[in-house]
């Protein structure tokens, strides 16, 4: 993950845009005209659609995104291009085609509920001339770019010819083009790199039924070879991802909770282009489009993911390193601010942890029990000296983050300088403050930056201190 932060791709992204529009209102009564529901619109919005779904994706990440697709002179179009070069996307290569209508869609919700779809666009396949224009746009630098996605929504931009003509040539260049399909026939791909196709998409390309792990890797195997694929790949929703390079493999899902899988294969396919052009294998690709999708699926609507949600999804799942759960003040207030958004209840506590035994282990298990995220403050090394005396502490303050890092119940370290951890709880303002039943009736530092405090009892006989001394009388 920390290679991936330093890196920004440049991903050229080319598909079928379109602006999806939002009417938020309510219903209170049915209009006299007609037996049909009055909506009174209360807010609008409107967000990238399409093709413009991934390049949220790819930009959230913290790629550099450039787009090529043909829309119409019309106003959806220049409201569309105003959208992407509001957040950095590079639209020289958007080709203006005079008797198109740039897509929109839009949606009227009544009390959280869709009642009325109407769309404003053509779908009819893009002219001989735009097409032209597209490759002749691209073609001069085209080997600058890591990574060519291919988002077909079936809208007309990207066809046979289209396809064929961008794949050829980022092949003569060596550069991976990633397309997400559309309709049953994949052979327009014919040379891609990799395909991404859910299973359902698989079965009507392949008219293979996909009802075990024979008839997915024939499935795979078909495509691969129909269409002359690097990698043949499948997502399979909560199942995961199976690739076949030169032999089967799954990654599995590891989303916790699913609220709502809209937009979750654009969200694959641009963290997938994004692993890849770090150099990753498709096996790390998968896991980390998985880690991704997991974000994604526990949100509401169309979302997108960052590179930091990512890390902090993994952590949860504790299967990344203990390095991933070691934060510094920055850090861990972005995170905790992340955190309350979404409702999740923050513990802190802290403490020097020099020899970790058991009755630490039970006492973070208990903090944990208090709330969703513990945090936990850790004295350095010259605080302990000053808190404790000259020989200590036993360990180091980066083993000590270390191995408290690892432990199940802890979510993030956050080592500090001060012999009191009074600016940390200032800065995080836990829902809960955890201390040792030691501190019954005195007072605790940091209690008025919380939400309540929680004192918690020692287990008798297990302390750092108790460690040392059985060490020394051997």
């Amino acid at each position: 993950m920390k290679i991936l932060k330093k890196l920004t791709p440049k991903i050229l992204v080319i598909g079928d845009l379109m602006i999806d529009h939002y009417l938020w209102g309510s219903c209170e009564r049915i209009s006299p005209e007609a037996p049909v529901q009055v909506v009174e619109i209360q807010k609008e919005t409107t967000v990238l659609g399409g093709a413009g779904n991934v390049i949220n994706n790819l930009n959230t990440l913290g790629a550099s995104v450039s787009v090529s697709s043909v829309i119409g002179n019309d106003a959806n179009g220049i409201e569309l291009l105003t959208m992407l070069k509001d957040i950095g996307v590079n639209t020289k290569d958007i080709i203006i085609q005079k008797d198109r209508k740039t897509s929109k869609k839009s949606r009227v919700i009544a009390i959280s509920q869709q009642v009325l779809r109407y769309d404003n666009e053509s779908k009819e396949n893009i002219k001989n001339l735009s097409i032209d224009n597209i490759v002749n746009s691209i073609s001069n630098n085209i080997s600058d770019y890591d990574v060519v996605i291919l988002s077909d929504y079936g809208k007309g931009v990207l066809t046979d010819e289209l396809c064929q003509k961008i794949i050829i040539l980022c092949n003569k260049n060596s550069v991976k083009v990633l397309v997400d399909p559309k309709g049953s026939d994949f052979t327009k791909y014919k040379g891609a790199y990799l395909l991404t196709p859910n299973k359902k998409e698989a079965i009507l390309a392949t008219g293979i039924e996909i009802d075990d792990e024979n008839s997915l890797k024939e499935a795979l195997l078909k495509l691969k070879k129909e269409c002359d694929l690097d990698i043949s790949l499948i997502t399979l929703s909560e199942d995961g991802i199976a690739t076949y390079e030169d032999e089967l493999k799954i990654s599995p899902t590891v989303a916790k909770e699913v609220f709502d899988v809209t937009g979750a294969g654009d969200t694959v396919i641009a963290s997938i282009a994004f692993a890849l052009s770090a150099k990753k294998s498709i096996e790390d690709a998968a896991a980390f489009s998985n880690l991704a999708a997991g974000v994604v699926v526990g949100k509401i609507g169309s979302a997108t993911v960052t590179l930091d949600e990512i890390e902090e999804y993994e952590a949860s799942l504790h299967k990344s390193s203990s390095d991933a759960h070691i934060k510094n003040f920055n850090d861990i207030e972005t995170i905790v601010n992340r955190y309350r958004n979404i409702g999740k209840k923050v513990v802190f506590t802290n403490g020097c942890f020099d020899i970790l035994h058991v009755g630490h282990v039970k006492y973070l298990q208990i903090a944990k029990s208090f709330g969703d995220v513990l945090i936990v403050g850790l004295n350095s090394d010259e605080s302990v000296l000053r808190l404790k005396g000259p020989t200590r502490p036993i360990n180091i303050a980066e083993d000590r983050a270390y191995l408290l890092a690892a432990l199940e119940a802890v979510d993030f370290v956050v080592p500090f300088e001060q012999d009191t951890p009074h600016e940390l709880i200032k800065m995080i303002k836990p829902d809960t403050l955890v201390k040792g039943g030691d501190y019954e009736g005195k007072k605790v530092i940091g209690s008025e930056f919380s939400g309540e405090l929680r004192l918690v009892d020692f287990v008798d006989g297990k302390s750092t201190t108790k460690t040392i001394q059985k060490i020394k009388a051997g």
